[in-house]
């Protein structure tokens, strides 16, 4: 069976964002990326909320083209077009890479997705990991802690939430301060 694996960058402060929503804070260098690649390659789909799914429209489709990107940039941009990809989102529909667009998180229909054949699903959006937390739906959560303090912003874990255990896997230290923390429910 398929998890659901929970990818997401945080401040050490447990920020995923800036006030004005900025990332300019990440420290993804050639290393970092390139272990994203290695990690999100074998994913078998990509499942994002509407937020997440339009910042990822703005960049990867053509990022392989812009004589800007980094190696490990280029290389992201392909996984990215080649990786099935399920949108969640209650108020568009997309025809920008074919995603299946999905209205509300069901349990029962994520239970579906888990059972057919492929690689994990890579859970990616700070709102619709709240959903599926609130559903029980996260196998595991794959955190990159970056090594900055930024005060304010948008907080991963921004409600009360019921108390859950997690079961620390896996840890890996990048040479630039980045943090990789692997946790399975």
């Amino acid at each position: 069976m398929r998890k659901i694996v929970f990818f997401m960058s945080v401040s050490l402060d447990g920020f995923i964002e800036g006030p004005d929503g900025d990332l300019d804070w990440h420290m993804v260098d050639d290393e970092v990326h390139t272990h994203f690649n290695e990690e999100l390659a074998a994913m078998g789909a990509f499942v994002n909320g509407r937020i997440t799914y339009d910042l990822m429209l703005e960049s990867w489709p053509t990022a392989d083209t812009d004589p800007w990107s980094t190696e490990p940039m280029r290389e992201f941009a392909r996984i990215w077009r080649d990786t099935p990809k399920i949108v969640y989102s209650r108020s568009r529909d997309y025809t920008d890479w074919n995603p299946t667009v999905i209205r509300e998180v069901v349990p029962a229909q994520v239970a579906e997705l888990k059972e057919k054949a492929g690689g994990d699903l890579a859970l990616v959006g700070a709102d619709i990991a709240a959903s599926f937390r609130r559903h029980d739906l996260i196998d595991e959560y794959r955190l990159f802690v970056h090594p900055v303090v930024i005060g304010e912003g948008k907080r991963l874990f921004r409600t009360r939430e019921p108390k859950f255990d997690l079961r620390l896997a896996e840890t890996r230290a990048f040479g630039n301060g980045v943090v990789g923390l692997r946790y399975t429910r």
